[in-house]
């Protein structure tokens, strides 16, 4: 419980992310932090012990004041951006300089977004570099929020090819990197894109990084209209998937140190009992028999429980005899044409061809959601999890809570049978 000399700006703390201000007497700010959750991060002061630091800075504090923004990456660039302006006596004291990460972007022909440490970070920064991000008190939540972007704003660390080295050399022209391939370089590395187009994104990503994430917004809804207009269709489809996915953010793992428990206790963590710790997850199955009544299934688990009223069922439309991995793809593109809550996860009852499916139908609707595969295993005596595609960190959390995982993958199956065997009773009772 919150000490009753302290008071809070606005009366109650909201469940949703942000930013947070410890201030004292005179309205000095002491402390800022961010969260995931603003109710449950400034209450974790209260209940449970502080190092010396915090311990002092909550003796200094008589008031709190927050602000709410729409997903933790905003909540994160927003604490360095005022850390930055502010620069808190408790948010330094104690830390030295490598404990803190900068996002710098070079000044050249086609910039770069790099990270660099505090103890490298020269006195001429912002003479050197194009822009200065920080400092990031969380270096991997620093490094997942860019690398999260890089779908809008797909940034390259390549080099740009000289015509002169490719006749030279082998007369070939370079290939793309594998970044490329995968859309998170603009293919700087083949002469695919011009200096000015290339300024642009990084022009954007700035923008991000500096908060502007509406003024982004209006600026590609209103190309996107001049390009409708034009019938540039591609280019304005192209602008509809960054408008969404902007629009739609999931960030589960941007403040993975928080979620698993990694972090500095000013930082906060979940209990590991705790099934917050997945947010919203939707969980898919398909049931049939010998290719007939196919049906699917989405159940969903908030923090950790089933939250029944939003369970969806779906009999198959397009799909002829038993294929499961085309049942998930009609399921997931009917899913999101329907304008249901979004989930921070997905959760598919399969193996790699399934989940692999329910990743391209992610990526072609824009969005940035993880998805993993609870497979039984050759022998269906075992709990296999299709996660390698991912980063390690996020699979590491999905291993360590696997027990959650397992109880939406049986759900899902659970839903899929009982709806299959109605819909196939009834197609009986009717031949």
């Amino acid at each position: 419980m919150i000490h009753k000399r302290i008071k809070i700006r606005g009366g109650i703390l909201p469940d949703t992310p942000g930013v947070y201000f410890y201030k004292d007497t005179a309205g000095k700010i002491l402390y800022i932090g961010k969260a995931t959750s603003l109710k449950r991060r400034v209450h974790s002061y209260f209940n449970r012990p502080q190092n010396d630091r915090i311990e002092n800075m909550l003796r200094d504090a008589v008031e709190i004041e927050y602000i709410k923004k729409p997903t933790a990456i905003e909540a994160l660039i927003l604490e360095a951006n005022l850390i930055k302006q502010y620069m808190p006596a408790y948010n330094i004291l104690g830390k030295d300089n490598k404990s803190f990460l900068y996002l710098v972007f070079t000044k050249e022909d086609f910039p770069k977004p790099i990270f660099i440490r505090g103890a490298d970070m020269p006195d001429n920064a912002s003479k050197i570099y194009k822009k200065v991000f920080g400092p990031y008190t969380s270096p991997r939540s620093a490094r997942s929020a860019l690398d999260l972007v890089r779908r809008v704003f797909p940034w390259s660390t390549c080099e740009r090819p000289t015509s002169d080295v490719r006749s030279r050399k082998t007369g070939k022209k370079p290939r793309a990197c594998f970044y490329c391939h995968l859309k998170l370089c603009p293919g700087v590395c083949i002469g695919a894109i011009s200096k000015r187009e290339y300024g642009k994104i990084i022009r954007d990503l700035i923008k991000f990084f500096e908060g502007k994430k509406d003024e982004i917004l209006k600026a590609y809804k209103k190309e996107m209209k001049i390009a409708s207009k034009e019938e540039r269709f591609e280019e304005a489809g192209e602008l509809r998937k960054k408008i969404y996915f902007l629009e739609h953010i999931r960030d589960i793992a941007i403040l993975k140190n928080e979620d698993l428990g990694r972090g500095t206790q000013d930082e906060g963590s979940l209990t590991d009992q705790s099934g917050r710790i997945f947010g919203r997850v939707e969980g898919y199955d398909i049931s049939n028999i010998s290719g007939t009544s196919t049906v699917a299934s989405m159940v969903v688990f908030e923090n950790g429980a089933p939250a029944k009223a939003e369970y969806r069922k779906f009999k198959m439309k397009s799909v002829v005899g038993s294929n499961d991995v085309a049942s998930i793809r009609e399921t997931l593109e009917r899913r999101f044409k329907n304008e249901w809550r979004l989930p921070d996860m997905i959760l598919i009852d399969g193996g790699k061809p399934q989940v692999n499916v329910a990743r391209a139908v992610v990526s072609e609707v824009g969005l940035g959601i993880p998805v993993v595969g609870l497979a039984k295993g050759a022998e269906r005596k075992k709990n296999e999890l299709i996660c390698s595609d991912l980063e390690e960190s996020f699979c590491e959390m999905c291993r360590k809570h696997i027990d959650i995982l397992i109880a939406v993958r049986d759900e899902a199956h659970r839903f899929a049978v009982k709806y299959h065997r109605k819909v196939r009773g009834g197609r009986l009772s009717s031949s």
